[in-house]
């Protein structure tokens, strides 16, 4: 980093302007580029965007009304009410108009990726559901040094960045490998037999009762089904024990199941002994152990077999429904105990090599993303110039 403390010695020794940051991006409403139909494909070729976490939400045949960001003319997406943004250099479409397209007032003073890099450091969170950009976050005051030293920071930074995307392609690379054996491993010829789940599975429903933000155990609820089928350990809830819920806790190696909602189908794996009370909206599988292992259902839940009948089973109408009735009627491969457990060993070593944070590529992702954090915010913090 010599090259940039020689620049900050030469061009701002003392101190550096601050600006709002309205003053250095402009914001573009984006009613012109809302998707008209939601009816996505990933045959189709042009992207819609939100600045959310799920940042491509499907893919759209519309030829009209489309952003055409490119490398040379990126364009960061604001998210207007949680303030979630996202840098984009291709061209796309919109799910709705709940956002602003921000761009640099001035490419020749105001690096538009130096800026992008500045909102990752901005530490607020709205606290009512209005529209942010105008009203407060562009009046936030940034530091501003001379485009040199924008440039690069930028350099800098995305060295960082780039390396993550790398490690971040490896991993989807990875999960797609763990997908295929997965489904290779489960499909079986006919020497195996199939099974519905009502032969060899009983269900219970869980817990009603308002979660609490602390407690004596954990309150699980559908939202805390991870898309892999892994535990959220984010915003956990919580509820006093008492004689009536104790028996709906749970235990190492049982699985629960979301019977309702966006995640309905999904099967969690409880991977500890942790007091845990699982909720009204979500069915415990307690299979037959002697005939079928919980693990292997586990790995065969996330598995094409699985969903293939699941999305034939579900009732819609409002909230997708995927009630007991409906996952009795699900058939499973259920070959002898040891070739199930065979089949285990196997998935669980690629499963951990894609979703354990702990090691491999997820630790080496993590780790990066903090390192980033890190330089980003020692990078970006200026004395402020004195008029």
């Amino acid at each position: 980093m010599a090259k940039l403390d020689e620049l900050i010695s030469k061009l701002c020794p003392n101190g550096v302007e601050y600006k709002q940051l309205g003053e250095v991006l402009g914001y573009k409403q984006p009613s012109k580029y809302i998707v008209h139909s939601t009816k996505y494909d990933d045959e189709f070729e042009t992207p819609v965007l939100t600045a959310g976490q799920t940042f491509i939400l499907g893919y759209t045949d519309e030829k009209d009304g489309i952003y055409e960001a490119t490398k040379e003319n990126p364009v960061i997406i604001f998210d207007d009410f949680t303030t979630a943004n996202k840098w984009v250099d291709f061209r796309f479409k919109v799910k709705s108009s709940a956002m602003k397209l921000l761009t640099s007032k001035d490419n020749n003073r105001y690096n538009i990726r130096y800026l992008f890099h500045v909102l990752q450091t901005i530490k607020y969170m709205p606290v009512d559901h209005s529209r942010q950009w105008i009203e407060k976050y562009s009046k936030f005051r940034i530091p501003v040094p001379p485009i040199e030293v924008q440039s690069e920071i930028v350099r800098i930074l995305d060295n960082f960045t780039e390396l993550t995307a790398e490690l971040t392609a490896e991993l989807t690379a990875r999960k797609k490998q763990y997908e295929y054996y997965r489904d290779e491993l489960l499909t079986f010829g006919d020497d195996v037999e199939w099974k519905t789940l009502d032969k060899i599975a009983t269900f219970t429903y869980g817990y009603t009762d308002r979660a609490l933000d602390k407690g004596d155990v954990r309150f699980l609820r559908i939202t805390d089904i991870n898309s892999d089928g892994c535990l959220n350990k984010d915003a956990p809830k919580y509820l006093k024990l008492t004689k009536d819920n104790k028996k709906y806790l749970v235990n190492q190696g049982d699985l629960l199941m979301a019977r309702t909602g966006a995640t309905y189908g999904k099967t969690l794996y409880i991977t500890t002994n942790e007091p845990a009370i699982y909720a009204s909206f979500l069915i415990k599988i307690n299979l037959s152990n002697n005939i079928i292992n919980n693990r292997y259902y586990w790995h065969f839940a996330k598995s094409n077999l699985y969903w293939n009948q699941a999305n034939k089973l579900v009732t819609t109408g409002g909230q997708p429904q995927f009630n007991a009735n409906a996952l009795k009627q699900v058939s499973v491969p259920v070959p002898p105990l040891p070739e199930q457990q065979r089949i285990v060993d196997i998935l669980d070593r690629f499963d951990k090599l894609c979703n354990d944070i702990s090691e491999g590529l997820p630790a080496e992702i993590e780790a990066r993303k903090k390192q980033y954090e890190y330089y980003r915010d020692k990078l970006l913090t200026f004395k402020e110039k004195k008029n």
